[in-house]
């Protein structure tokens, strides 16, 4: 069984580095069941591959199942040539430190997004090259898959469930490997050890992060777990309370210390009333919320625009259930609540749900996410889903000095793990537009400064062929 990994990034041999294993030298580990070498077919600054090689021992398997040994399946099958649960565990004994994120020697390159490619030899996919897409593209990944035939000198036959499959993106090293770790197994659809409680454990422990938000963690869950549905209920209700680990009170303090910075400006309601302005000159119909919260906006748009359908999509269950009861969904007229709809969704992962939207709005969600994570962010909404138009808002870092109340150096919002100068939006938002095919313009949102500029920066992107423009009334200044 042969998995490579792959990477362009300069110096390409620094994945030596992340991976802990020199690529001058080949490495053999003993595993319980059989042998995993480690070694590098390219090593260059421009392309470093480094490969895992696993040689089963099928005799070795059958050792300890008592007289008589086991059955001719366990002596023959398809166990020493196919990416499985073996893989599974080799990537945790022979990768074990790559998989945490830790490199004394590349700190900070490992907790930075690569372009990285893996390469599964054969990978035994019970459920077609559907299922392939469905587990990794929601991940960021670009899947090929190329199937193999049941014998190729006897085409009648036709194809088996095995693939050589390639999974390319920008993402950091541990993460593809505890995708990897996860979802070889679920393809797999067969483990060969014996599922218990720990197994539970090992899959919230290498899901973290990004499990509870995949829209087939449950499919993902069943198929780990050998479809044993007391551990898999277990572990989905796991995942659910991991979703949401605080669903009150802390989500209430942290918006109510924002809104206290922005109060005397009434902030909120001019961003609200610039992004509703901007979508209704859009003339769109059909409008999307993204990390709609609690439904301000939604409540803005119904009353402001005549469009025909507004859907909000956040990642948690109780705020949803928050904005229904603001927007007070089971009171209004049918024609008017025809016009709302909600559901859960994250904005990491490509969701089918998403396409078709004349527009979409983003107030204040991008400074949320993991900077690692953007970029799963831009494929999802300006790939994928790709509305015509988008408002996007986010903080202006600038501005923050002329609050009394916010501490030097801090955020406006202690969930916020970045908040950009102008010039840093700027450049951000360009490069989206330039890579997806939008034009995009910046307005600012409330009082400016002539030197700090406004507090709320806005980015409006409109899908076409031209190349990127930039507001020219709003110059790129530093303070």
């Amino acid at each position: 069984m042969l998995l490579t990994i792959t990477t362009t990034h300069r110096p390409a041999t620094d994945l030596g580095y992340l991976l802990h294993k020199h690529p001058d030298r080949v490495q053999s580990f003993a595993l319980s069941y059989g042998q995993a070498h480690v070694f590098y077919p390219e090593a260059s600054d421009a392309r470093c591959t480094a490969a895992l090689l696993l040689e089963i021992d099928p005799i070795g398997l059958v050792r300890g199942k008592g007289p008589g040994g086991g059955t001719l399946e366990d002596y023959v099958n398809d166990r020493p040539y196919v990416a499985s649960s073996f893989l599974s565990v080799a990537l945790a004994e022979v990768f074990g430190s790559a998989m945490t994120g830790s490199s004394r020697e590349r700190a900070e390159l490992a907790a930075t997004p690569l372009p990285l490619e893996a390469c599964l030899a054969v990978l035994p996919c019970r459920g077609g090259e559907d299922i392939l897409q469905r587990l990794f593209a929601p991940l960021g990944y670009a899947v090929t898959a190329v199937r193999h035939p049941l014998d190729e000198q006897f085409p009648a036959w036709g194809d088996s469930p095995y693939y050589t499959v390639t999974l390319a993106g920008t993402v950091r090293l541990r993460d593809l490997l505890t995708h990897l770790y996860v979802l070889v197994p679920a393809l797999d659809n067969a483990k060969h050890y014996w599922v218990g409680d720990d197994e539970v454990e090992k899959l919230l422990r290498r899901g973290a992060g990004w499990l509870a938000a995949h829209p087939e963690r449950d499919l993902i869950a069943r198929r780990y777990l050998k479809y044993q549905r007391t551990l898999a209920d277990e572990a989905l209700a796991r995942l659910a309370a991991e979703e949401t680990p605080d669903p009150d009170a802390a989500e209430d303090e942290q918006a109510g210390a924002e809104a206290a910075v922005e109060r005397r400006l009434s902030l909120n309601e001019q961003r609200l009333g610039a992004v509703v302005a901007a979508l209704k000159a859009s003339g769109a119909r059909r409008i999307l919320d993204l990390g709609c919260g609690e439904g301000r906006l939604i409540a803005a748009l119904l009353k402001q625009t005549d469009a025909s359908e507004i859907a909000g999509m956040d990642v948690a269950h109780h705020v949803l259930q928050r904005a229904r009861e603001r927007l007070h969904l089971d009171r209004l007229p049918p024609a008017q609540a025809a016009r709302v709809k909600l559901f859960q969704g994250s904005l990491l992962y490509r969701d089918a749900r998403l396409a078709g939207y004349d527009a979409a709005a983003v107030v204040e969600v991008i400074e949320h996410l993991d900077p690692p994570r953007l970029a799963a962010f831009e494929r999802v909404l300006f790939e994928f889903a790709r509305p015509g138009t988008v408002a996007l808002t986010t903080p202006n870092v600038d501005y923050n000095v002329t609050w009394e109340t916010l501490l030097a150096g801090a955020f406006r919002h202690k969930d916020h793990r970045f908040e950009w100068t102008r010039a840093e939006f700027q450049q951000w938002a360009s490069g989206v537009a330039a890579r997806f095919g939008y034009n995009v313009r910046f307005l600012p949102v409330g009082p400016e400064d002539p030197l700090l500029g406004p507090p709320t920066q806005m980015a409006v992107f409109t899908r076409g062929e031209e190349t990127t423009t930039i507001d020219a009334s709003q110059p790129v200044t530093q303070s």
